[in-house]
């Protein structure tokens, strides 16, 4: 099967959402987009054939695959087995690479951003379009090449495009003012191959980090420190990496979505595949909500036979509350006992949907980086727009909660992130369908 054969969004098309009873049932969660798209650019390090499994059915990946192909990249999308969870991609490098990404095909993803690391290390050039993605605030990319220019590549910004160049990378101590999750992949891919030891401080943490050194580790990088906030890597020869079969890390943003589908309408969820680890913080909030969460080794269970009550969230790095959960948790609050107010950390800018929770009847006031939200009796459907993947999940699962009929439009948004979400919740019970849009 063609990557260009697996299903595509098409913009005629909306999610209808109908108020739900309580959910029940079981939900198996597939691989992680935030993972995926970089392990995919890893794969550039070295010449072979690599196989990724547990691969989400999501756009953002087609998207990936596109750029991946036209850098010279072979990939093939076999279709999920007996017993498996998502779809495996079979990824060739031959080594002949063209390292320019154009802007039309950078401009659609944020992820192409991880080319910087892995085209730099292993051709020494790189022409990549500004890249582009959800459009949440401002995310520059100053870090990703502060720490490649610590490392003697140099950089043209372009008012389209970046050009960077370099002889072979140096190891380099590299301290970030954030722990940027891009910045320090882009850092890793581009340590493996120098020459010498690179130290990451203030490394981002997230389990996706943890899965993509997982990956160079079995490609035959040297490194450790993963999952802390100091990461070593120790340079090996160029050429000296080969290819890699990796498993992808659940996605913990989807796992969460159907906590919070639970939250707002009740019943009881067994998720699998979902790791409690990587959620932590998260699942505790959940807990302070109501919600009865019983954890094991192979996913987790959900339950909630009562209201929700409002709490107080921040968003921070990991292990704290991820950004991506921030648009669940306002919705969950919408319908909440109680006012509670949420801080945005992180992307200030990441509210723009809140006038579409307002649509539905949610009392949320904006101030500054602080939303806060005052619970109501119940939401009622109206037509809503999608702005981003995370946030049309929430309007999702706020539709659940709804009297009357939502309908969510600008749905390739979601589908851009989410595998199969209108399936995986009308198996729970939800009474939801994906159907054109009537014209």
């Amino acid at each position: 099967m063609d990557m260009s054969e697996a299903p595509r969004s098409h913009g005629d098309e909306v999610i209808v959402v109908a108020r739900s009873g309580p959910l029940s049932g079981t939900v198996t969660v597939p691989g992680a987009k935030n993972s995926v798209l970089k392990l995919m650019a890893a794969a550039l390090l070295a010449d072979g054939t690599h196989l990724l499994t547990n691969v989400p059915v999501i756009t953002d990946v087609e998207m990936m695959a596109d750029l991946l192909r036209t850098l010279g990249v072979s990939i093939t999308v076999h279709p999920t087995g007996t017993g498996e969870t998502g779809q495996r991609l079979e990824l060739v490098n031959t080594g002949a690479i063209t390292p320019v990404a154009p802007f039309e095909q950078a401009d659609r993803i944020r992820a192409s951003v991880n080319l910087l690391g892995p085209l730099l290390s292993r051709f020494g050039e790189i022409e990549i379009g500004l890249p582009g993605g959800d459009d949440f605030g401002s995310r520059p990319i100053d870090m990703h090449l502060s720490g490649l220019e610590a490392m003697g590549a140099v950089f043209e910004v372009r008012p389209d495009c970046i050009v960077g160049r370099c002889d072979r990378l140096r190891g380099a101590e590299i301290e970030f003012g954030f722990p940027s999750v891009g910045a320090t992949e882009n850092i890793l891919c581009a340590a493996v191959l120098a020459d010498g030891t690179t130290v990451i401080r203030n490394a981002a943490r997230e389990p996706e980090i943890v899965d993509l050194c997982a990956m160079l580790r079995r490609m035959g990088a040297h490194m450790d420190g993963e999952g802390t906030s100091t990461i070593t890597v120790r340079g090996v020869v160029p050429g000296s990496l080969g290819p890699a079969r990796h498993e992808v890390v659940t996605d913990r943003v989807q796992a969460a979505t159907y906590i919070a589908a639970v939250g707002m309408c009740g019943g009881r969820v067994r998720i699998e595949r979902a790791v409690a680890d990587h959620m932590g913080v998260m699942l505790g909030r959940f807990t302070d909500m109501g919600l009865q969460i019983d954890t094991d080794e192979a996913g987790l269970t959900a339950a909630c036979d009562r209201r929700l009550t409002s709490i107080d969230v921040a968003t921070l790095p990991f292990p704290g509350v991820a950004t991506d959960y921030k648009p669940l948790v306002v919705a969950m609050l919408s319908v909440a006992d109680g006012t509670g107010i949420v801080t945005e950390n992180l992307y200030p800018g990441r509210f723009r949907y809140v006038e579409e929770l307002r649509k539905l009847g949610a009392g949320i006031t904006i101030d500054g980086h602080h939303a806060v939200v005052r619970g109501v009796g119940h939401l009622t459907g109206a037509r809503v727009d999608a702005p981003d993947i995370r946030a049309g999940a929430a309007l999702v699962v706020a539709g659940l909660a709804a009297s009357g009929i939502t309908e969510i439009g600008e749905i390739h948004h979601i589908d851009r992130g989410y595998d199969d979400i209108v399936g995986r919740l009308a198996g729970l019970g939800a009474p939801i369908s994906r159907e054109s849009q009537a014209s």
